[in-house]
């Protein structure tokens, strides 16, 4: 008695579901992973810059009145930093004479005979404002205030700290540029050795007349559905992730924004369904235009 060779039957628009959503997925957590970095190393960036200092320094004898005044003026200036309130805190000649015995261990009130310090405002500028052109202009505004001898900040430091943040997000940009490049051919042959094993169906589809568009539509329908639950596992482990790297790195939680998350995670989602339809569609174009004998 022959045996009857069962063959399961082929669906149109059908893919090998755990091997292309597992390569998709893969391929969509290493761009994930890069625009995480990009996303912690930019608000990492914008905290250091806005603990930076300004000093402003006031002419002795200045009032307690006039001190009030300017330091309401600048509270109201667009370049201050405010986190629940202006970021200005007021240090007094005795209290920089304190914090300068604790420092150096020295009170030079015993061979100067007085206290040659002045009161001070140390104010917080946004990070939008950290350029130090725009750092000059603020200076040269706030020295024309009248009871104010001097504004200082250290500009080599600034310098220094903005060339670096400038460095490290060209080079985390380029190779987050350089990953999407990689994720895009990594998905676009997925799907291409996905739709190997359906390229006859897709020639017998065209032999009984279907159209193009007949054809491809469950393969780009399907493609969109692989790439977006890519997107949303690569998405929860990134996020996965991240909640147990907060109970790890102290202050890591703070770098965090939840808009951030939201427009790096639709990006994923967008990403994985944009490239899984544009692929799928190259690929079967490929096969509709092939001869019988190229297909072998």
């Amino acid at each position: 008695m022959e045996e009857k060779k069962t063959r399961k039957k082929r669906k149109l628009g059908s893919y090998p579901f755990a091997s292309v959503v597992f390569s998709i997925t893969v391929a969509l957590l290493v761009l994930g992973i890069f625009g995480w970095l990009l996303l912690h190393s930019s608000r990492l960036g914008v905290r250091i810059q806005e603990n930076i200092e300004v000093q402003v320094y006031f002419n002795k004898n200045i009032s307690q009145s006039d001190i009030t005044k300017i330091r309401t003026t600048i509270a109201s200036k667009p370049y201050i930093l405010i986190k629940e309130e202006p970021q200005i805190i007021l240090i007094t000649k005795e209290e920089a004479a304190k914090q300068f015995v604790e420092a150096t261990g020295e009170d030079f009130k015993d061979f100067l005979g007085d206290n040659p310090l002045r009161d001070l405002l140390a104010i917080k500028i946004q990070a939008d404002y950290q350029a130090i052109d725009s750092l000059n202009q603020i200076k040269a505004e706030v020295e024309k205030m009248r009871g104010v001898f001097e504004v200082d900040f250290e500009e080599s430091l600034i310098e220094s700290i903005n060339e670096n943040l400038t460095k490290i997000g060209f080079i985390l940009l380029s190779i987050a540029i350089f990953s999407l490049v990689v994720v895009i051919i990594l998905i676009n042959n997925t799907i291409k050795l996905a739709l190997f094993s359906q390229r006859f169906l897709i020639r017998s589809m065209q032999l009984v007349g279907a159209t193009s568009s007949f054809i491809q539509r469950p393969f780009l329908f399907r493609s969109m559905i692989y790439g977006l639950l890519a997107g949303v596992l690569a998405s929860g482990i990134i996020y996965g992730l991240t909640m147990y790297m907060n109970t790890i790195i102290e202050g890591l939680s703070e770098l965090q924004d939840t808009n951030g998350f939201l427009i790096l995670f639709s990006l994923i989602l967008i990403m994985g369904m944009i490239v899984g339809y544009f692929s799928s569609l190259r690929a079967i174009r490929k096969y509709l235009k092939m001869s019988l004998d190229q297909l072998y």
